[in-house]
Order: structure tokens, then sequence, then C-alpha cells
């Protein structure tokens, strides 16, 4: 998204799409990442002139490689793997010169204001942002049928919750996803599809639970697959099922939903 003010031009999250074209339609004077992922970061590179700007909690995977790969908590083969393909799919550049906001931060372009608000979950940094034209840019609280992702070393499920009830206050005009929905008119319209999105967040609680009336390690929960369909495949998807399946299981043992009923087995409490 380019937002353009009588001092100066931004681009938020420039996308492949971005690199493909070879940048924007015009000069830009920063750019605004709204949370540490490679897909949010694949531009970075293009604008060596500009300033570069990142939630200070994600900051570290603008600044090298190595700090987007911690961010993700891949290991072994699956950080190889995915490594090369940050590297020559979505052309990460590292920007060591790239500063840190916090929730609340205001860039005045001249007419028009960009405000971060913090909506952290997805990963720790990941952030939303409201234009002074009732717009509000929701990067990765993307909308979609998938639902949530909160399978990184850093992202949290209760974050992501709390994230999902935040931004339900948000009023706008129109709301922009990063992802597949694009531009939504209306609140009306908003309401209904985070209130869906954040709805595959329960369904896949009771579906784990579900499959706990016996006992089951986070490896056999991991295996089942609750966040992604068996035909797809990828090194990392282990891990991120492993994460997402222990986030859950944590939740529901201090719910009282589960019990360890002996080490790394847990069974649902009928």
């Amino acid at each position: 998204m380019v937002i353009e003010g009588a001092g100066e031009t931004v681009i938020i999250d420039p996308s492949v799409t971005v690199v493909a074209k070879g940048g924007a339609h015009l000069p830009i004077d920063a750019v605004i990442n709204s949370h540490g992922h490679e897909d949010h970061v694949a531009g970075n590179g293009l604008f060596a002139n500009a300033r570069v700007h990142m939630h200070h909690d994600d900051l570290l995977a603008a600044h090298s490689i190595d700090g987007l790969m911690t961010i993700y908590g891949f290991e072994g083969e699956a950080r190889t793997d995915f490594e090369q393909v940050v590297l020559e799919e979505f052309s990460y550049v590292a920007r060591p010169d790239a500063t840190g906001f916090l929730d609340g931060h205001v860039w005045d372009l001249g007419g028009v204001t960009i405000e971060a608000v913090h909506l952290p979950g997805h990963t720790r940094g990941h952030s939303g942002f409201r234009v002074s034209d009732g717009v509000f840019f929701l990067s990765d609280i993307d909308l979609t049928g998938f639902g949530p992702y909160y399978g990184d070393a850093w992202s949290s499920l209760e974050q992501f919750e709390d994230s999902l009830r935040k931004v339900r206050d948000e009023e706008a005009d129109f709301y922009v996803t990063f992802h597949h929905k694009g531009i939504i008119e209306g609140r009306a319209a908003f309401l209904e599809l985070v209130d869906g999105f954040h709805a595959v967040i329960d369904r896949r609680h009771q579906a784990m639970l579900d499959f706990l009336a016996e006992p089951r390690t986070l490896d056999q929960l991991a295996e089942h697959r609750f966040v992604y369909r068996p035909h797809v495949e990828g090194t990392h998807i282990p891990s991120i099922e492993r994460r997402t399946a222990g986030m859950h299981v944590e939740q529901m043992v201090r719910r009282g939903e589960a019990l360890e009923v002996e080490t790394g087995r847990f069974r649902r409490i009928s």
C-alpha cells in the first residue's frame, strides 16, 4: 500500500509484486513493515535511499536473515530450506539501518498521518496502521477461511486472540488486508469477517480436544494436522503444527479441559 502526503510518500509492506514491478510508481521516502515475515519485507532492498521502519519487537527480521529465521524458529533442514526460499523467491535484502517503532507511533506525511497499532500474536511485533483518511491496514489479520496463523517461535495464541478482540473496536471506512481479501468496505462487513476469522481458532481447539479423547503426544497432534491440509508439503510444516498444537494444549490444561496423564501425553477431561 502506497500512501502519499504533501511532504512524504510511504510504502507499507513492499511485496513480491512490488519486486516484480521493479519498485513503486512514485519516489518512496520511507518503508514501513507491519511485521517480520519474508513476504512483507520482500521489496525492502528496492528502496535503498528510503528509511525502513518495523515494530521494535520484530526489528531483527529487517536487520538480517538470521534475525528473520529466529522469529520463525525453524531448525536443521527446515531452516536451511526456508532460508533459501526467502533469499531466492522473496528477494530478501538485509536492512541493518532499519529503526523500530512502538504502539501509537505517528508518521506525519503532510496532510496525511499513519498511526501504528500493535496487534501481536502472529509475531511479537505485528502491527496494523490507521491512515487518517478512513483506512485501517490489517496486515496479516487477513480474514481468510484458513484462519489465524500463530505457528512461529515468536507467535502467541493468547496474544492473537487479544488482538482480534482489540481490532474489532477500529472504526474505518475501509479495512485493507495484505493477503486475499484486499479491501473491505464498511464496519459491518469487517466485523462479520473478523468474527468468522476468529472462529477458526475455536474450531481448531475443539477438533484437538476431540482428538484427545485418548492420550496423545504433541507429535501425534502435529502428524494429524489441524492447520494445514494433508496434501500441503514442506519441511517447515511439522514444526508449525507442533507449535500450534502445543499452544492449544497449554490452554486446555490451564482451563481444566485436558490433563497430562503421563509425561508428554495428554487427554481431554470428559
